[in-house]
């Protein structure tokens, strides 16, 4: 079971092995090969910091806590019609995003985001929608 916050659901559709330093890496890659391999892994719904943050460089300016990010989280998860503290596996979220998120949802979600340019998100988001799932990562 992983402990996850809002954004970071939507994080997975459009990973690709990149991150805020390896141990990030690592660990998003880990997760993400679970939840391909796995479908019906548990993830409880944090507030706040969850199993990701944990590996956020110590270098770097920690952005977990802000209220931006918060404020992102608590819409995703609302909008995914999911609520704080309850276990989904990651099949169920999966058809809530199939449902309910379209790739022009990334942009307003995650306007802030540093990966937004990349445009990963939206095609992770395609993928989900054509039944494909989450991309495979490269050396994962």
């Amino acid at each position: 079971m992983f402990l996850l916050r809002g954004h970071h659901l939507f994080c997975l559709l459009g990973y690709r092995g990149m991150g805020y330093s390896d141990q990030y890496v690592k660990e998003m890659t880990r997760l993400h090969t679970v939840l391909r391999e796995d479908p019906q892994t548990l993830i409880t719904i944090v507030h706040g910091p969850d199993d990701l943050c944990s590996n956020f460089p110590e270098n770097e300016p920690y952005h977990c806590d802000e209220s931006a990010v918060l404020d992102r989280d608590e819409r995703i998860v609302q909008y995914l019609g999911l609520t704080i503290g309850n276990t989904y596996t990651w099949s169920d979220i999966e058809q809530r995003i199939i449902e309910r998120v379209v790739r022009e949802d990334i942009p307003r979600f995650c306007s802030t985001c540093p990966w937004l340019p990349y445009g990963v998100c939206e095609e992770g988001v395609d993928r989900m929608r054509h039944g494909d799932g989450l991309t495979p990562v490269n050396g994962a």
